[in-house]
């Protein structure tokens, strides 16, 4: 595993619940810095879960570990994405004929 070469920087983020899901929640960034989906496993609570709770966390800067792709996630994507246009394909095709 490659060491990254930057310090953490800690910085506190700030977000808003706008999704629970029975193993997600989505939450919105304040700021307009985006959007993020975590796994329920991944929130501690201790109220149940309310659309426009605010929550918060620590992070840092994500550091690109180097200039090459890993080909092996490279070609799962490829196939993931060659797959799902067949699928619409052939969901696009199966609603032609029922009509």
């Amino acid at each position: 595993m490659k060491e990254l070469m930057y310090g953490d920087k800690i910085i506190r983020m700030e977000g808003v619940i706008v999704e629970i899901h029975d193993g997600c929640v989505g939450i919105d960034l304040k700021g307009r810095l985006g959007y993020l989906k975590i796994p329920m496993r991944m929130l501690i609570t201790d109220y149940p879960l309310v659309v426009g709770q605010e929550v918060a966390w620590n992070m840092s800067f994500v550091e690109q570990l180097g200039p090459e792709a890993n080909e092996k996630y490279v070609s799962n994507l490829d196939t993931y994405n060659r797959r799902q246009e067949e699928m619409r394909k052939a969901n696009a095709e199966t609603k032609e004929v029922e009509e």
